[in-house]
């Protein structure tokens, strides 16, 4: 059956036991994810933005299952991941792959690219060892890798080419989705362009849908299709980008917005966001943001305000709005 979303989400936890002492004994929890929700929609980029230490990467590797969820739930298209069997698990795993930030750590030093590429395809019985070559070329191909490539070992690329190989390990499984964890965020700006488009292509020419994380909102505004900001483990906004961009309605979604270098020489200057991110094992009462929000109330620093629908497909969590 054809599903809408290739992603569903709905409030997703994952808290960090923090222990001291000398029997190792839990003294709090560290609440790196609690209680998001969203979908993302078949063939689209989703963009997950905000500050380190928000939670962002936490949300990738719980959905990937690299962390166990403390509560909430997780579907790939309609089904319910913590319901499958550890072998049903393993044949979902060549559908939901992940790019690495850093593409160098991710790759083996000792092994040639090209064999780096397929392995997985053997790992998974996805093909015979007679077709791996070609296909591993092809996706070579895709990614802007040439097949003399195919024998040399990860030190003889550039950091853009080895985030290109690790776009191509994912993508030789023909994955329905991928994550991708700050994927441009170490590379030289004019290797960035050439791997958001890449980005572009996948999704426009093979259907590939997202989930892209990053603190970059330029980025952001260029390639997805919907944003969601997240704060202190929790989303404090969720739209389409056209949506958010032109009419941010958080706070601190517009400062973020705001922060965004610009050309223009008549720009006014923005203040920076003031003070730094709480700890996240003693988050603030009410709305997580009081502490560094210039509009907060007595209420705002009380009760917890609800991530809620105020326009078509734009929700906001805050008292203010």
């Amino acid at each position: 059956m054809s599903h809408e979303y290739v992603i569903e989400v709905d409030g997703l936890k994952k808290h960090f036991p923090l222990r001291d002492g000398l029997f190792d004994q839990q003294t709090g929890v560290l609440r790196a994810v609690d209680g998001v929700s969203f979908k993302i929609r078949r063939g689209t980029i989703f963009g997950l933005v905000g500050e380190s230490g928000s939670g962002k990467t936490t949300v990738g590797r719980t959905l990937l299952g690299l962390y166990e969820k403390t509560a909430g739930s997780v579907k790939f298209r309609g089904q319910e991941l913590a319901e499958l069997s550890p072998q049903a698990m393993r044949a979902l795993r060549p559908k939901i792959q992940l790019v690495f930030q850093d593409p160098y750590s991710s790759l083996n030093p000792r092994i040639r690219i090209g064999v780096a590429i397929g392995e997985a395809m053997l790992e998974h019985k996805l093909c015979r060892r007679a077709e791996l070559y070609d296909k591993t070329l092809e996706v070579m191909r895709i990614c802007g890798l040439s097949p003399q490539h195919y024998n040399r070992f990860p030190h003889e690329f550039s950091g853009g080419q080895r985030q290109r190989i690790g776009i191509a390990r994912a993508l030789i499984l023909n994955p329905d989705f991928i994550i991708a964890d700050e994927p441009i965020s170490a590379l030289d700006v004019s290797i960035q362009a050439q791997i958001i488009n890449l980005f572009s292509d996948l999704r426009d020419d093979h259907g590939v849908t997202f989930l892209f994380i990053s603190h970059d909102l330029g980025v952001v505004e260029h390639l997805c299709d919907d944003v969601a900001v997240m704060y202190l483990g929790q989303l404090v906004e969720t739209a389409s980008r056209d949506a958010l961009f032109s009419s941010p309605l958080h706070p601190y979604t517009r400062v973020l917005l705001a922060a965004v270098p610009t050309l223009d020489p008549d720009s006014e200057p923005v203040a920076a966001l003031q003070g730094e991110i709480p700890d996240p094992s003693r988050p603030p009462s009410g709305c997580r943001f009081s502490s560094r929000c210039p509009q907060a109330s007595d209420r705002c620093r009380r009760d917890i305000p609800l991530l809620r629908e105020v326009a078509d497909g734009h929700l906001v969590a805050c008292h203010a709005v």
